[in-house]
C-alpha cells in the first residue's frame, strides 16, 4: 500500500521532470565553478547537495501546487483526474509527509 502511494506521489509530482531539469542546475554549478577557476574544495559534496536541493525543492513545490489547486482541479474537466481530485491520494497523505519531514 505504501509503495503504491509512493509510486502515485512520484507520478503526481512528475519526478521524471526533476531528473530532466538536473542538467540545467548542474550547468549553473559548472559556470560557478568556472568563475572560481575550478578551485573548489569538496566538489562532489557540493554537486551532491545541489542535486538534493534542486530535486527536493522542485518536488516540494509541485506537491504544494497540487495540494493547493486540488479544489480548482476538481472543477476543471481537463484536470479533474489528477491524483488528489480523483481520490487516488488524500490531502492527509501530503500533510503527513510534510509534517514528518519537519521533525
Amino acid at each position: 500500500m505504501l509503495l503504491r502511494r509512493l509510486r502515485l506521489a512520484l507520478d503526481m509530482i512528475k519526478f521524471e521532470h526533476s531528473i530532466f531539469a538536473l542538467p540545467f542546475a548542474l550547468t549553473g554549478a559548472l559556470l560557478a565553478f568556472r568563475e572560481s577557476g575550478f578551485a573548489v574544495a569538496d566538489t562532489w559534496r557540493i554537486v551532491t547537495w545541489i542535486i538534493v536541493a534542486m530535486v527536493g525543492a522542485r518536488s516540494a513545490a509541485m506537491a504544494f501546487n497540487r495540494l493547493v489547486d486540488a479544489d480548482i482541479d476538481a472543477r476543471n474537466p481537463r484536470t479533474k483526474m489528477r491524483h488528489i481530485p480523483a481520490g487516488l491520494l488524500s490531502r492527509g497523505f501530503w500533510l503527513g509527509i510534510s509534517s514528518r519531514s519537519l521533525h
